[in-house]
């Protein structure tokens, strides 16, 4: 039955998400989070929605262990956890996680900077101690989470690599991605783009203006004496 599994949207509010990341405009993930809960109503399968109201734990590791069994100990099965800052996710990438988690006890979806932006896990895998003590947040999730596999019997799938957003540079690498976001979403990340460039802009000219400005003195100073 497909109520067996569930979708935990993992992701903080639009401003929170703006603050943590050095985001000025919050519509940015306002968007985001609108789009990824559409594409997973799509699916027909049930979801919920962790932002930092409902989060508990001292850091990300714990809040994201205690969401995930929450999510279990609702009598779920599988789940299936995704953010809110992948574009490019789809909802096919979540309907593929869901068709292997069938023959799998581990789907994930990794991110180009080296951690996920999809996974999907059984109940009987589910170790809550070993989970929460991943590197969390870090690029060295997805080598250390493979590395782990590789002397398991687990058997895992992936789904291709997707760009998320952490940072401007990020906002770069989607408009340039061979893969199309919503014209809503390309808007809104292309007026970032400018502004973050007519700013930097702006302290390149300030600082320009600041060293014309400032007295060149070569040599030593001179001493004046005045006969009286």
């Amino acid at each position: 039955m497909r109520t067996k599994t569930a979708i935990l949207i993992f992701s903080n509010s639009a401003k929170e998400d703006a603050k943590r990341k050095s985001f000025s405009d919050s519509r940015l993930f306002e968007t985001l989070t609108n789009e990824t809960i559409k594409k997973v109503k799509k699916t027909g399968l049930p979801f919920f929605h962790f932002t930092e109201a409902q989060q508990q734990g001292l850091n990300f590791g714990d809040r994201f262990t205690n969401a995930i069994q929450s999510v279990f100990d609702r009598g779920f099965t599988n789940v299936i956890s995704i953010g809110n800052d992948t574009p490019h996710l789809k909802t096919k990438h979540i309907n593929d996680a869901y068709q292997k988690l069938n023959n799998n006890q581990l789907v994930f979806g990794p991110s180009k900077d080296g951690g996920f932006y999809l996974m999907g896990l059984t109940k009987n895998l589910y170790n809550a101690k070993q989970f929460k003590n991943l590197p969390w947040q870090t690029s060295a999730l997805k080598s250390t989470t493979l590395h782990y596999l590789s002397s398991t019997k687990i058997t895992f799938s992936t789904l291709e690599t997707l760009n998320d957003i952490d940072s401007f540079k990020d906002l770069k690498a989607i408009l340039n991605s061979y893969k199309t976001v919503s014209k809503t979403l390309k808007t809104i990340i292309l007026q970032l783009c400018f502004s973050a460039k007519a700013i930097l802009k702006h302290i390149a000219l300030q600082y320009l203006l600041l060293t014309q400005q400032l007295p060149f003195n070569k040599g030593s100073p001179k001493l004046v004496y005045t006969n009286y």
